[in-house]
């Protein structure tokens, strides 16, 4: 671990237990052994769940709600492959590691059983369900160092392969740019699914250069070409309407999204997200 990679990690665990803490305490209602309340039945409830003592005493149906025994599931999902690879330093990249850093560590913090899977296309970066430090910190270094240049994902197979590994319902955080059509309807069918947009200012609003040399990350290639204001403008419009279709998809699926740039602070965008 490079000494600035770990002092990002000091820096960004330092900002979890000071300004994260309280925020993802809440309990889940389910098949439990501690009282939550009592209420009502409604139509749809299940009828196993009817307090028959207090039914008969006030002459109504009754259910007594319990928390759940189960602890939560926090699964981080990191999509990379060379359209990470971009920004001064590689900053996309590192921001993605700080993110999945920050999520982790809040979910350790709320003693919540955190799993990571970063998918790129030649494997997979996985760490088991854990509560460790040293496993959520590996796991973000491992996101940090993945030599990504040239390298492109084929994202519906790895969409596919996370639906497939997720037996259990969970909090699934899914990092990448969305910068192409993408379909989450299967995944937030069994989980509960946020978007972590990760842009560059550059690829959100590309500003005029004039002459330059552009290079596919991707791909490995590069092409000369006039970067002016009619060409930006052009692109501006493909993103608007690439981004448009896709908060429609969130708002259809209930998805919740966040989107972080790299000259921001990740945790400040968090925490909007959390409250």
């Amino acid at each position: 671990m490079t000494p600035e990679f770990k002092a990002l990690l000091l820096k960004s665990r330092h900002q979890v237990y000071t300004l994260l803490s309280g925020h993802n305490l809440s309990k889940l209602h389910g098949e439990g052994y501690d009282f939550a309340e009592l209420r009502e039945y409604q139509i749809g409830d299940d009828i196993r769940k009817i307090n028959w003592t207090i039914t008969a005493k006030l002459g109504k149906p009754y259910i007594k709600e319990l928390h759940a025994n189960r602890e939560l599931s926090v699964v981080v999902a990191a999509m990379l492959d060379g359209a990470v690879y971009f920004g001064a330093g590689n900053a996309k990249q590192r921001l993605m590691a700080q993110t999945a850093a920050l999520l982790g560590y809040a979910a350790q913090q709320g003693n919540d059983l955190f799993t990571g899977v970063g998918y790129l296309p030649d494997g997979t970066i996985t760490t088991a369900p854990t509560k460790h430090l040293f496993d959520i910190e590996h796991f973000c270094e491992q996101i940090d160092h993945a030599h990504l240049l040239d390298t492109r994902l084929d994202m519906q197979d790895a969409l596919n392969a996370l639906f497939t590994r997720l037996h259990k319902p969970s909090l699934l955080f899914i990092l990448h740019d969305f910068l192409t059509p993408i379909d989450l309807s299967l995944l937030a069918q069994r989980h509960e699914v946020i978007a972590i947009i990760i842009r560059d200012r550059e690829e959100e609003l590309p500003r005029p250069h004039g002459e330059v040399t552009l290079y596919n990350p991707q791909e490995g290639t590069s092409q000369e070409t006039y970067l002016g204001s009619r060409s930006t403008k052009r692109y501006r419009a493909r993103r608007e309407a690439n981004d448009a279709q896709l908060f429609a998809h969130f708002s259809r699926y209930d998805i919740r999204y966040v989107k972080i740039f790299t000259d921001e602070e990740p945790i400040e965008k968090l925490l909007m997200l959390f409250r």
